[in-house]
This record gives C-alpha cells, structure tokens and sequence, in this order.
C-alpha cells in the first residue's frame, strides 16, 4: 500500500482498520470530501481518523471495504442487507460517487425482496435495525422490516385463528425459529412470543403500535406484553424495570381496556409500588384495573397498605379503583354492578376486623357503591357489627355513622331482629330497625288482608257460578275453602307477630330512656 494513501480507520472505538483511502473515496463520498483539500505530497504516516456513530460498528466497515475493494461488488442476501444498507448511507455511497457501483441501490434492490425472505431472516434484519435504530429509522429500513414482521403476524393469525405459526404453507414462507403454541397456566402463547421477546423497548413500541393500526386482536396484544413484561425483569436493574414497566403500561392503556387481563394488571401492581413508577404510569395501571375492577377477586384487593398508613389494608387504593368503576358510565350493566357488590361485601367483611381502620374509611368503604349494587344488605350488618365489636371506644356520633351504610328496607327479617337486640349498635339505629320492621310487617298484614277479603269476594262468585253452572265440581270448591282457612291462620299469625313487635317497641322506649343520662333528650326520631 502506497504510504500517501495510507489510513488507518479507528471504528467507534471498537476496532482498527488498515485500508487504502484513495479506494475507499472511490465509493463512499464521506471519505472523498473528507480528504478533498488534504495533500498527500510527503506523506511519511500513515493517516488516522475516527469514525463515531457507525452503524453496524466493525462487522459493518468491513464489509464495506470488501465491497470496496472488489470494485463494488459482493454477495448481498438478507443476513446482511439491512447492515450494508445502513452503513452505505452513512459513507454516503451513492449516484453521485458511483453511478455503476452504488451500494445504496443494490440494498435497495435486495430490500425489495423483503416479502419472499424467511421468517428467521427477517428477524435477523429487525434486529440489526434495533441496534441502529437512529440510522434505520432514518433511512426508512426500519419501517420496511418491522411492517413485514407484523404483517406476518397478523396474516398468520387471520389464516389460522388458533394461533399456529406462519410454517404454513398457504402463507408462503418459512419458519425455522422457535415457533410453536405453548400453554403455561392456561394462557394461550402465540407462537411468535418467543420470538419477539428478545426485542428492545424501543422496537416493542413501534410494534405494538403497528398493530393496532393493522387492526390486530387487542386481546392477543396484552397477552404478549404480560409476558414481554415478566421477560424483562429478569436478571434486570431496578431502573431498567421501572423504565419497562412504565412502557408496558402506557402500550396497555393504549388498547381496548376490556381487552387488558385484570389478573395482568394486578400482577404490575406491586412491582410498580416497589419500583417508584411516575404518577402517569401509576394513575394509568390504577383506572385500567377499576373499569374493570368486578373482574377481580378479593385476595386482589387485599393489598397490604404502604408504609405510613395506619392500617392493614390500601383501602385508598380500593376507593380509587371504585371511583374509576363508577365514573365508567353507560359500561356498567345491573349484572357488573351487583358482582361488584358481593366482591365489596367480601373485602368489608376482611378488612372489619382492622383496628386501625378509621371509621371514616370504613364508612367510605361501605357506602361506595350505589343502593342498586346489592339486593340484602346482611352482609353489610355483618361487617358494621364486627367493626363495632373491635372499636367499642367509638363514640356514639361516629357509631350511628358507621351504622348509616345500612338499606334497612334490604335487611332480611332476622337480621333487624338481630339488629335491635344488639348493645354494640347505638339506640338510634335499634330504634330506626325496630320502626322499619313494624312497617313492613304492617304493610304485609294489610296486604294479606285485603287479599283475604278480595279471595272472599271471589269464592262467593265463584260458589254461586258452580252451584249454577257446575254443580259436580264440589272438588274444587273444597280446595278453595282449604286455600282460605290458612290464609286466615296466617292473617292471624301476623296479628300476633305486628302485637308483639309494638310490645317490643315500647319496651325499647323505656329501656333507653331509663338508661340515657340526664338531661339527654330522646331521638327526634322517637318524639
């Protein structure tokens, strides 16, 4: 090699080239206006540059220079197109250095190609694109290979609904990688999980959302994040999961919410807690799971509260989620809604016993959702009955508060007897349950009533059209009277129950009033 032509190429710092610079500028217009205005009259060294920013690095440059020094030519197939088309870019090879020799225009030809390249081979060009992601995207190459791959996917999963891989030869390409369909926990894998997997951030975004705008399965998206997810905390740093989480969760939110597994979401939960993921992420993960928080069970919601707050239970985070349920709208059906009741009645239920749950929280916990949530409000009386026994030291203010969650018009009978019979309750609430009670059995005895006299009227028409009409159906005169005689046994049942509840009353009355302090004036309820 001529000393004057002599240049020694330090490559991102990676490694060292010896090569000849009157070659190299033959085909790359970055070395030619690199040495334009440099003389070569005795030289005596040998020249050095550095080159920063490369794409492909080494691997990249020298492949370069065997197509230099072949006088541009070499073996270009898809292993290698996608790095010679990056690094010909960034050496500027084009038209204007070498209008018969042009790398840029034979990758191009190459990239063309694309659609008849194998599943493994784009794969490979995917992730050579990763690794220069500044340069492919630039370039346009990058677009190219991943809109293949996703188009791929998505005419896989049209042709073959269950999620067989693209080895089908309807689809007319190959696949020699690791795709096939696993099952762990009942969770359907697709087959191109394992695949995508090993990708970067960066690209899983750009590829989620290329297919949402292919109209891919949202449901079918969420899966693969979940795992990508879990992928990626292994053998991570804590900064590098916090920063994967907080992608994973903003591609999440992007999808159909109904489409985003419940169980998934409550699983980054406590990741996210651990990790210290911004508000956005935070707030995110959070209305993901309350629209949809019916779907959940109760040991979801039985998140241990975070350090500082004087309880057992986040029981800010389950009204937060409510909040987020309730704000849904016209999404929540009667059927949603009463679900959610009994999983709210479940959660009172655990989280009663806390003696440090303050009875504001517990009032707010109770009274969350709407009257039309639960059809018996027993299992409220339950819980409020519990939470009394493990906090005597309440005051009767914040008793009769606690108590205010009760429906007694949805109290079955037993329980507001039970009710009125217990000390734990404050003389108010008894007194409410005791007047609710005879209401109804008021209201039931008049119905009875009338029924009787309406059933009576019936039965003399009645007798009087058989005795004219169908004198032989004595059978069924008997039945009727049978109806009638214990319709009257149980009007005077009622008779009986209504009096002895209005003794009860009274004797509330005097109870109460005889044990209340001095000067304390009876409920305006009772007056």
């Amino acid at each position: 090699m001529d000393m004057a032509s002599a240049l020694e190429v330090d490559v991102n710092g990676e490694e060292k080239f010896f090569v000849d610079k009157k070659i190299l500028s033959a085909f790359s217009g970055r070395f030619r206006n690199l040495f334009r205005n440099s003389s070569e009259s005795g030289a005596k060294e040998t020249l050095k540059i550095v080159l920063h920013g490369l794409p492909g690095g080494a691997e990249a440059f020298e492949l370069m220079t065997r197509f230099c020094y072949n006088n541009g030519s070499i073996q270009i197939n898809p292993t290698n197109t996608c790095i010679l088309h990056l690094v010909a870019n960034f050496m500027e090879m084009t038209d204007d250095i070498s209008s018969s020799s042009n790398l840029i225009k034979q990758t191009e030809k190459s990239l063309d190609s694309i659609p008849y390249w194998s599943w493994s081979e784009v794969l490979t060009g995917l992730k050579q694109c990763q690794d220069c992601f500044l340069a492919s995207n630039s370039s346009g190459v990058f677009d190219k290979i991943l809109d293949s791959v996703v188009g791929r996917i998505v005419s896989a999963s049209e042709t073959s609904p269950s999620g067989f891989s693209p080895e089908s030869s309807a689809l007319r390409f190959s696949c020699d990688t690791r795709s096939t369909v696993s099952t762990k926990n009942g969770c359907n894998l697709a087959w191109w999980f394992e695949d995508l997997v090993v990708l970067k951030l960066d690209t899983i975004g750009k590829a989620v959302s290329c297919m949402v705008s292919k109209k891919f399965d949202h449901a079918s998206i969420s899966r693969f994040l979940f795992y990508y997810l879990k992928h990626r905390y292994l053998n991570a740093t804590s900064d590098e999961k916090r920063k994967a989480t907080e992608i994973v969760v903003d591609l999440l939110y992007s999808l159909d919410k109904s489409c985003v597994s419940c169980r998934g979401l409550f699983g980054i939960l406590p990741v996210s807690s651990s990790l210290n993921v911004s508000k956005l992420c935070r707030n995110r993960l959070e209305s993901m799971i309350g629209v949809q928080i019916d779907q959940a069970t109760l040991d979801n919601l039985l998140v241990p509260a975070p350090n500082g707050m004087n309880s057992l239970y986040d029981v800010n985070l389950i009204l937060r989620f409510l909040k987020y349920f309730l704000n849904n709208g016209e999404q929540i059906s009667v059927s949603r809604l009463k679900k959610l009741g009994s999983l709210m009645d479940s959660y009172i239920a655990e989280v009663a016993p806390d003696h440090s749950l303050k009875p504001s929280k517990f009032v707010a916990i109770t009274t969350a959702l709407p009257d039309a949530a639960r059809d018996s409000y027993d299992a409220v009386y339950q819980a409020i009955d519990m939470y009394l026994q493990v906090h005597p030291q309440l005051s009767e203010e914040e008793k009769i508060k606690v108590s205010s969650a009760i429906n007694f018009d949805k109290l079955s009978s037993e329980s507001c007897k039970l009710l009125t019979q217990n000390s734990k309750f404050p003389s108010r609430t008894a007194i409410q349950a005791l007047i609710f009670q005879h209401s109804k059995l008021k209201s039931l005895l008049q119905n009875t009533t009338n029924l009787k006299k309406s059933s009576r009227q019936s039965a003399d028409s009645e007798q009087i059209i058989l005795h004219v009409n169908r004198p032989d159906l004595s059978m069924e005169n008997e039945k009727l009277k049978s109806h009638l005689q214990g319709m009257q046994c149980r009007v005077m049942e009622l008779e009986k129950v209504c009096r002895k509840m209005q003794t009860q009353l009274t004797q509330v009355k005097k109870t109460k009033l005889s044990s209340s302090n001095a000067g304390r004036s009876l409920p305006r309820l009772c007056s």
